[in-house]
Order: C-alpha cells, then sequence, then structure tokens
C-alpha cells in the first residue's frame, strides 16, 4: 500500500497501533493468482488474517477456506460460506472438533500421522483425507517440515492406512516453506506427488487432489518471483509429472501472498533513551502486539513519518511491554533524529499482525481499519473505524 497525504494524515489523526488495509490489492491479489495457475481453487488461509470484511471480500470474489479450528469453521459459516467450501488443514486437531466438522459437513481433513487418521475414522467416517509431505531445505524465511508433513515412504503408509480405515485419501499437499524465495520448490514438491500418486494407482487407489499449499512470498527487502512466475514453475510441472493421468484437481492456500502488500501497520514512537552506550527506540506495537513474526527476523521496510530523507544510525528497537523478549530489532537503521511521537510505517503488514495480538500486559495491539473507510473530518471517532 502506497504511504499517501491521506493516509499520513489518517495517521496523526487517530490513535496508534492499527492496520490499515485495501481491499482492492486483496482482490487484485486473488485474481493475478487464479489466472496465474488454471482452473487452481483458492482456499485462503484463514489465520493469515481473520477480519470479517477480508474473509467477506474473498467469499464474494468465489474463494474457498484453509481452516484450523472450530473456530474458524463456525466463523465463515456464520457468514453464509458454505462447509463445501472448507477445508480442515490444521493436521493437529482436536477430536471434537474434527467431529463438529463433519457434523455440519466439512468432508475434506488433513493429516500427516496414523493417529490422527485413525481421530479422523472414529469422528468423521468416510470423509475425504489428504496426506501432508514435509519438505526441507527450501529457501524460505520459515521452513515448516520440523513441524508438519512427513517423507514420502510415510506418505505412501498413511494413503494405505486410510483406505484401511475406510476413509478416502483423495490427494496429498505440502508446503514450501512460509515466504519461499526458489520458485523451483513447488517443481521438487511436485515431483515428490507424482512419485506417490503413481504408488497409490498400483495399490488400487485413484488420488486427483494435489494441494499446493501456501509459501508464495510478497516484498520484504529480498527479491522475490512473482506469481506469475510460480504459476509457470506448477504448470509446467503437472505437465511434465502427471501426463499419466487426467489433469489432477489443484487447490492452493494462500495467506501472506493474498494480503500481505494489502496492508501497513501504522506504530508510535512512545519512547527514546541511550543505555550503555546503546540507542534504543520504543513503539507502542511489539512483538506481542502484531509484529511476533520479528522473532524470526521477518524484516518490514520501515517508513519514519516525515523524516525519510534524514541521515540514518543504528537503533534498537523495541516493544511496549514489560518483557525483554519485546524487542522487534536488535539493529536497525532509523533516522538519527527520530523522537516522541513520531510515526513509523511497518510496510506490507496486513498478514499475520492483527492476528498476532496478545494484549499482553493489558496492553491494547493494533485494531483493524480500511483505507475505504478513511474519514479526516474533525469529527472522526476511533470507535466507528474498528471492526470485528
Amino acid at each position: 500500500m502506497e504511504i499517501t497525504t491521506k493516509v499520513r494524515e489518517f495517521a496523526q489523526s487517530v490513535r496508534t497501533p492499527f492496520v490499515l488495509m485495501d481491499l482492492d490489492t486483496v482482490e487484485r491479489n486473488y485474481k493475478k493468482l487464479k489466472s496465474s495457475i488454471p482452473g487452481v481453487r483458492i482456499f485462503y488461509a484463514v489465520k493469515a488474517n481473520s477480519h470479517l470484511r477480508v474473509l467477506k471480500k474473498l467469499h464474494e470474489l468465489g474463494s474457498s477456506f484453509d481452516v484450523a479450528s472450530r473456530t474458524e469453521i463456525e466463523k465463515l459459516l456464520s457468514m453464509g460460506v458454505p462447509a463445501s467450501n472448507l477445508s480442515f488443514g490444521n493436521t493437529i486437531k482436536r477430536e471434537e472438533d474434527i467431529k463438529f466438522a463433519k457434523s455440519v459437513g466439512v468432508d475434506l481433513f488433513a493429516a500427516d500421522a496414523e493417529m490422527e487418521l485413525e481421530k479422523i475414522a472414529r469422528n468423521a467416517p468416510n470423509a475425504k483425507v489428504y496426506l501432508r509431505i514435509g519438505m526441507g531445505g527450501t529457501d524460505s524465511d520459515w521452513p515448516l517440515s520440523k513441524k508438519f508433513g512427513t517423507n514420502i515412504d510415510h506418505v505412501k503408509d498413511l494413503v494405505v492406512y486410510a483406505k484401511r480405515l475406510d476413509l478416502n485419501p483423495v490427494g496429498v499437499s505440502f508446503h514450501v516453506g512460509s515466504q519461499c524465495y526458489d520458485k523451483y520448490s513447488w517443481k521438487e514438491a511436485l515431483m515428490k506427488v507424482a512419485d506417490i500418486f503413481w504408488f497409490a494407482r498400483l495399490q488400487g487407489i485413484r488420488m486427483n487432489i494435489i494441494n499446493l499449499g501456501g509459501g508464495m512470498p510478497i516484498k520484504y527487502v529480498r527479491d522475490i518471483p512473482t506469481v506469475e512466475e510460480i504459476g509457470e514453475v506448477i504448470n509446467e510441472s503437472i505437465e511434465e509429472f502427471f501426463n499419466f493421468m487426467d489433469r489432477p484437481v489443484l487447490f492452493i492456500e494462500p495467506g501472506r501472498s493474498m494480503v500481505g502488500d494489502a496492508g501497513v501497520l501504522v506504530s508510535r514512537v512512545i519512547l527514546r533513551s541511550t543505555k550503555d552506550m546503546k540507542d534504543w527506540v520504543y513503539l507502542d506495537a511489539g512483538v506481542f502486539h502484531g509484529l511476533m513474526e520479528t522473532i524470526e527476523d521477518l524484516r518490514y521496510e520501515l517508513v519514519v513519518d516525515g523524516k525519510e530523507n534524514v541521515v540514518c544510525k543504528s537503533f534498537t528497537l523495541a516493544g511496549p511491554t514489560c518483557d525483554s523478549v519485546d524487542v522487534i530489532y536488535d539493529e536497525v537503521d532509523l533516522p538519527e533524529n527520530i523522537t516522541l511521537g513520531d510515526i513509523i510505517y511497518f510496510l506490507n503488514a496486513g498478514a499475520y499482525t492483527v492476528d498476532y495480538n496478545t494484549k499482553f500486559n493489558g496492553i491494547e495491539g493494533p485494531y483493524m481499519c480500511f483505507i475505504d473507510e478513511i474519514d479526516l473530518r474533525e469529527d472522526v471517532k476511533i470507535t466507528e473505524m474498528i471492526g470485528s
């Protein structure tokens, strides 16, 4: 999102921190992804940004949804999203949540372990399941395989075991790692999926769904492959590796790439100090209030309002809580004259910010507002800007 004069004036006039979103950008991202992978079915990962206006916009555009809990399922059903448009993609589910999901009509479940399949079989008999491959060594900010997914041989065993449990193993999923910079990671994953599909056919099991997961990057500070470039690799890999069968049904679960560049997090300096020859700047947002991903050294592009051309120096940037973990960056270049009350914009912060708000120490984290709601009249009321 561009930091326009309108945005700057609004930021100066209301309480911080907040995340300002542009739903037009979300729509452009959705349409770009749809056009880049022919026939793909988009399951937006609700966890990335679960604000009602974001979900409603995506529902209007025709999106399905990847859910991780009963709460997310209930939220979507209350909006009128049919259960047939939901996929329970969390591989670590409560049994009661599985039973609830099945009772309301959800019929797609992910798994990467025998016990998870047994839980699904007990609570959602005959359900459709897709098994998750682990991906390692990819060029991504957060490789996910240490917690999710498993190796090819184990997935093959799970396919057979799912069938033995009278489940319906319909496909395979993977995740190349959040914020993945190597477009060929999708090719490597699809080669593994083809191996599993061929094995399944030899067992008399016809699988036809490939869940491409998430991982498509947005621009922070590193150069990234475009959605179109990743789509081209995916399309070529499907043609190359799955010529032994009809074109598979493709799912994809974008989160960050759908909403990340549609938002900016706006925070304010509440203290500057020097301790043991080290300069500190403290904000009203921190790792417990929207900036959790900086713990893993996610580097947002920062803009200090009105001081873009000031000479910079190194600071430690921290949040407002009484916890030493609440340090955003140990070293970051900021204008040398940064001071109390200055506004800082964290660009491309529409994903994993508001939903990471813990309210630790009783401190309110960022609320959400939207560019089309900005009202610069003198009687603007901040409560009118806060969505559910």
